[in-house]
């Protein structure tokens, strides 16, 4: 009886020792900060675009709040990757919006308005509102 016990016991010390730990824990501040990170990307990727007679400004929502809605818009024209930026927001948006229900985060509910329209002026997309 003896045996089997010490047997057991070095069993469970042995898979204790060896077992995996989550070493992919993340902070509130690293995801912040990744987050930040992909924001920038995304406003990086935009701001690259030109509008032209053979372009065609556009907006979409960016972020999401945590009471519903995007942050703001985001302006840009057809010149760069469409399909690349939309993804790349739309994942953001996710992540954020993830982010603030694992988090708790508050913010004002107050809604941001799309731009009414996107003009070209001088090669660069602006919002109307």
């Amino acid at each position: 009886m003896k045996k089997l016990l010490l047997l057991l016991f070095t069993a469970c010390l042995f898979l204790t020792a060896f077992t995996c730990e989550d070493d992919a824990t993340t902070t509130q501040e690293d995801e912040l900060q990744e987050l930040n990170a992909s924001k920038k990307a995304i406003e990086d990727l935009a701001a690259t675009s030109v509008c032209n007679e053979n372009t065609m400004c556009k907006f979409i929502a960016l972020g999401s709040k945590p009471c519903g809605g995007p942050w703001s818009y985001l302006v840009y024209s057809t010149s760069i990757d469409v399909e690349k930026l939309e993804n790349m927001v739309a994942t953001y948006n996710k992540k954020e919006a993830d982010f603030n229900k694992k988090w708790g985060i508050a913010s004002d509910c107050a809604y941001a308005m799309p731009p009414t329209s996107v003009n070209c002026e001088n090669n660069t997309c602006v919002a109307v509102y």
